[in-house]
């Protein structure tokens, strides 16, 4: 009897309807039995990396794209799915051991403060971490006090408004200025986050965590304020519960890591069959906080981490099978563009002082008596301000008084004629005066 082999598998990138991925599993004839599986699989990706590849290479063909898109206003996602061990919280957060090990997040922050350094614009950063263990939720960012326990820290519980609308209560977001500022968080939250020793890897993050980073962006006098908010997600590794060999809480929590993503793929399927009349996103917290990413309004994309070896050639296709489902879903992302909250207000003002000033008019009438000094001299006082003023939509406010209205006309037009005279006696023209 033929010894079974070690499976194979190739990358092609040069392929132009993209690259591929290809296993080949050799059959195994064992006690006069045959196996009728299937000896090849071909799954096409976006890209494919081999396990030499650099984590700047994943960043620039992977992340910067979406960020792209996040800076000019769209939301997006970047999710990393796999099994144990395969190098997903590698991809996300990076190693410790070197700079250039960095992950996609402390890349993303790098990246994102390079672009709002323009001065011409104005970029707001705000962050938010949150930690999904055992099905409950947990603010990763929580200062107040210091967290020994994870049941010290802050739970998040989810809401949902009329509009379906998904709101995290409890989920603290904190401003963040600069670089500095945006990896400290992230430290924060990687120190607070669960993570265990399994039999499958040696530091396996038992949860899933969504690092949040939400941008508002306005330029200089533009009435419109664009917002938007990228997720990184790092999900908890998926595995067969009777393979891990795990027991006691590690076991709890296999169970509970793979029943959400377990409505994670419900999600996923149900997405990718056109016909569903109902998607199941309220079957996890999971799947709720990302709702949007799921087709929705969002950029997302997949990082799929597989284990080419033998004991794991399953897990690895199917987790191919699965992100082949992700490919195939379509999401809408539409520009989040919104008036400015502040500009808004001060027009709103400006809209009720005129009516009032109109309303003002009406009821009071005009009035005969004569304007005094004190009163002249502030309408040429508030005439001069106005003319000074280099903004176009600027208003001159009198009052709800015809008498100061008819004078501030009476007023500018004598400044008209006596800026032509000037005009015309400097380019020489005589003038006569009767």
């Amino acid at each position: 009897m033929e010894p079974c082999r070690t499976p194979v598998y190739s990358v092609d990138n040069e392929d132009q309807a993209g690259a591929s991925l290809e296993f080949a599993v050799p059959r195994d004839i064992i006690n006069g039995f045959v196996d009728n599986r299937r000896e090849y699989y071909k799954f096409r990706f976006q890209n494919v990396f081999d396990q030499w590849v650099k984590q700047e290479d994943i960043f620039e063909k992977t992340a910067k794209p979406v960020i792209d898109s996040v800076l000019a206003g769209y939301n997006g996602t970047i999710f990393a799915y796999g099994q144990t061990g395969t190098g997903k919280t590698f991809t996300m957060t990076g190693g410790a051991e070197h700079y250039s090990d960095r992950g996609i997040i402390p890349r993303t922050l790098s990246y994102l403060y390079e672009c709002t350094e323009d001065r011409n614009v104005h970029f707001t950063t705000h962050i938010s971490y949150l930690e999904i263990y055992n099905e409950m939720g947990f603010d990763l960012l929580e200062s107040r006090n210091e967290a020994y326990r994870l049941d010290d820290l802050q739970k998040v519980t989810i809401m949902e408004d009329l509009d379906h609308n998904i709101h995290l209560k409890n989920l603290s977001l904190q401003l963040s200025i600069n670089e500095e500022e945006a990896l400290n968080l992230l430290f924060l939250g990687d120190i607070n986050r669960v993570i265990a020793k399994t039999p499958m890897n040696q530091a396996s993050t038992r949860s899933h965590c969504i690092f949040t980073i939400h941008i508002r962006k306005r330029e200089p006098g533009c009435a419109t304020m664009r917002h938007s908010k990228l997720h990184l997600v790092d999900l908890a590794g998926s595995e067969r519960v009777s393979k891990s060999g795990l027991s006691g809480q590690l076991l709890t929590e296999a169970k509970y890591i793979n029943r959400s993503l377990h409505y994670l793929e419900q999600v996923i399927i149900a997405l990718s069959e056109t016909d569903r009349p109902h998607i199941p996103y309220r079957n996890s917290l999971l799947t709720s906080v990302l709702r949007d990413s799921l087709g929705g309004n969002c950029m997302t994309t997949m990082i799929a981490t597989i284990a080419v070896d033998n004991g794991n050639l399953e897990e690895s296709i199917s987790t191919c099978r699965f992100s082949q489902r992700v490919a195939v879903i379509n999401n809408n992302p539409i520009l989040n563009e919104i008036l400015d909250p502040d500009l808004l207000i001060t027009h709103l003002k400006m809209e009720v002082q005129c009516l009032k000033e109109e309303l003002s008019l009406v009821k009071e009438g005009q009035r005969n008596d004569r304007l005094t000094v004190e009163e002249i001299e502030r309408l040429h006082e508030l005439v001069k301000i106005f003319l000074d003023d280099p903004d176009p939509e600027v208003a001159l406010s009198v009052g709800a008084d015809m008498r100061k209205i008819q004078y501030c006309f009476c007023w500018l037009k004598v400044m008209f004629y006596i800026v032509n005279i000037y005009m015309l006696i400097t380019l020489g023209y005589k003038i006569n005066f009767l």
